[in-house]
């Protein structure tokens, strides 16, 4: 049974930081392409960062370019969103997604296979 497993999120200031991680059980971590997306209400799930298997190769939104790093351990099968200089419009439920690796980065959410619960960042103005 695969499972991802967020880390709390938080309530942070504008300009804080926060660090999310994501657990993964059940499956080969190594083999899986991960990524970071948000929903906010009343909006879509959007893609926010992505890491190929090796940690080599990573995406970002562009509103979150220099501000969220993403990266992976694979030998402790986790993924983690670190998230600088946030501002009011990063509030959203954070989620972690896996997909099998393929040499590709997916943008949308249908493409992921698994998904984690979702954590709640709120940043307050």
């Amino acid at each position: 049974q695969v499972q991802l497993v967020e880390s709390e999120g938080g309530l942070v200031q504008a300009g804080g930081s926060l660090r999310l991680s994501c657990a993964a059980s059940g499956l080969t971590f190594s083999l899986y392409t991960m990524a970071w997306f948000r929903q906010a209400p009343g909006k879509e799930r959007e893609f926010v960062a992505g890491i190929s298997w090796s940690g080599t190769s990573t995406y970002y939104t562009d509103s979150v370019k220099g501000r969220f790093t993403i990266s992976r351990d694979n030998a402790k099968n986790t993924v983690y969103l670190r998230m600088n200089s946030l501002k009011p419009e990063d509030t959203a439920v954070y989620y972690c997604g896996a997909k099998l690796r393929d040499g590709r980065m997916y943008y949308r959410s249908y493409e992921y296979t698994y998904w984690g619960q979702g954590t709640q960042v709120t940043v307050s103005s």
